[in-house]
């Protein structure tokens, strides 16, 4: 049962990963393009999101943490990812 739980974990931080990248990419490569601070703010706020699930589930898998660890630092850097997300809709 716990194989099939980990399994999971890693298919889903494994597609976190690739997908979150792309949008942080993205974002920052319109950054460069551009100039706008908001894009630039976006691809941080995205980066962000894509660190806490890669690092929650490295804590879990690779360090050995207790799974309520990983959960914990992936909710925090999430929120804060969120935050600066919520911040590039304002930047002009």
């Amino acid at each position: 049962m716990t194989t099939h739980i980990d399994l999971l974990i890693i298919v889903a931080k494994t597609a976190i990963l690739v997908l979150g990248g792309s949008i942080t990419y993205y974002a920052l490569r319109a950054y460069g393009r551009t100039g706008d601070r908001s894009l630039r703010a976006l691809g941080i706020g995205f980066g962000i999101v894509t660190v806490g699930a890669l690092v929650g589930g490295v804590s879990h898998q690779i360090i050995g943490a207790d799974l309520a660890v990983g959960i914990a630092v992936n909710s925090l850097l999430t929120a804060v990812g969120f935050g600066v997300i919520v911040y590039s809709l304002y930047v002009e």
